[in-house]
């Protein structure tokens, strides 16, 4: 019997990986876990006889799948969350959240409300953050520290903000950040051009060249509204796309955020390009901005991934709630009830997100190699009885309060829902506080 670090016996091991010989569901399976890495999905009963661990969880009511991959989410605005309710867009920017930004982001901001972030993601069955946000030095403390797996938006505008001057000083920052985490397992790093209106060409053209040579992706913004679709028209003579396919930007490097607003021929130009899509279905709901074309995209071939954007807009980091709400618009939007299935949602949520981010080798799926990062949910709460189908149970039914322990490289960072690396009661303190303050606002 072979001495490993963790051993999770569980009801069910949900794979969610893209080798047809394994089940889409594996029944009575354990996961063994030794050096951060999973070294065997088996039959419980041959786990029992092949391992052994001094830390052995029984979940006998559980389902364990590849931790969430939330692959959009402004992780700082935690703290505004609710703080300007029930307005469009641009209104929403412009006259609440930027005015509130302005005066109150700062480095302790954003490191307090990235771990605020954190907490709430774990407790919601994450283990991978992309984030986009000033700061991004603080946030990726922030991640380092609770040990969980994140990618940190090198943001850049061409606007002056506490953090940066000008496009070039926020490039610099990003760039020297960039260098400080190469080493760093967990934490990775993207370039983050706001949107096609806050960044000029030449920063663009500069983005692309220093993507390609460090290779790392750029997270984007991109046909949010109808409103800035028809604003670039009037500014530019282009639609956004249309001016980002001309400076060569269209590529598999680009993770593009929201997409609600597509022609067929741009759904075309995505998927011969390929070009990741970043579907954030609440956050779109609840601003009014519109709905990204899941079928007609996922039926092109592009890649789909499910992020929450952030909790100002959205108003919580719940990838349970992106999943059921995505797979329902899919099926209301193409006014096809086959739409964005249960199990092509879950992959969205885990797989695919690891595939935008470029680290499918280590994550997003549960396999022999790949780090142990694993979300076990709780699923004989009678809000899930009868259970007929796991993966449909978790995508329409269950809840972010029935995840009991999540792992990131083998690290339990929730025990039975209770946070390892953070301290609770302080980041209520922390949250307190900052309500204090920004309530005068």
């Amino acid at each position: 019997m072979k001495k490993i670090d963790s051993l999770v016996h569980a009801r069910w091991v949900i794979p969610v990986n893209d080798n047809s010989e394994n089940d889409d569901v594996l029944e009575y399976h354990s996961v063994a876990i030794n050096a951060g890495k999973i070294i065997d999905i088996l039959p419980t009963d041959q786990a029992r006889e092949s391992y052994s661990s001094d830390n052995t969880r029984d979940l006998s009511n559980h389902a364990l799948i590849p931790g969430l991959i939330n692959t959009h989410m402004h992780a700082s605005m935690n703290l505004l969350r609710g703080y300007a309710d029930d307005l469009p867009l641009m209104d929403w920017l412009q006259n609440h959240i930027w005015p509130a930004e302005a005066k109150w982001v700062s480095a302790e901001f954003v490191y307090q409300g990235t771990q605020l972030a954190i907490a709430e993601s774990l407790r919601c069955g994450v283990t991978t953050l992309n984030d986009m946000y000033f700061f991004p030095d603080e946030a990726a403390k922030a991640y380092d520290e609770a040990g969980i797996r994140a990618t940190v938006g090198l943001i850049v505008i061409d606007f002056p903000t506490v953090w940066a001057a000008n496009a070039d000083e926020y490039l610099q920052k990003g760039l020297a950040l960039h260098d400080q985490l190469r080493d760093n397992p967990r934490i990775n790093t993207a370039f983050a051009p706001h949107a096609p209106y806050t960044i000029s060409d030449e920063p663009l053209k500069k983005i692309i060249s220093y993507a390609e040579e460090l290779d790392i992706p750029i997270h984007m913004h991109i046909h949010e509204t109808q409103f800035e679709v028809q604003q670039a028209i009037e500014n530019t003579k282009m639609r956004p796309l249309e001016r980002l396919r001309k400076l060569g930007l269209l590529s598999p490097r680009l993770l593009a955020v929201h997409m609600t607003q597509l022609t067929d021929d741009e759904i075309k130009q995505c998927a011969e390009n390929g070009v990741h899509v970043l579907h954030c279905p609440e956050s779109n709901m609840k601003l009014a901005s519109g709905f990204c074309p899941t079928q007609k995209l996922q039926q092109a071939g592009v890649n789909l991934t499910l992020g929450t954007d952030g909790a100002a807009s959205n108003n919580d980091l719940d990838m349970f709630g992106e999943m059921k709400s995505a797979a329902l618009l899919a099926k209301v939007v193409s006014g096809d009830a086959t739409a964005l299935s249960a199990k092509q949602t879950l992959a969205m949520a885990t797989i695919n997100g690891a595939k935008a981010l470029g680290i499918d080798d280590v994550t997003g799926s549960l396999e022999t190699g790949k780090a142990a990062d694993i979300t076990a949910i709780d699923l004989s709460a009678i809000e899930t009885q009868p259970l007929y189908n796991p993966i449909s149970q978790i995508v329409y039914a269950a809840a972010r309060s029935q995840v009991s322990d999540v792992w990131v490289d083998g690290k339990c960072l929730l025990k039975n829902r209770e946070l390892t690396t953070l301290d609770e009661t302080h980041l209520k303190f922390i949250s307190d506080s900052w309500h204090n303050k920004l309530k005068e606002t």
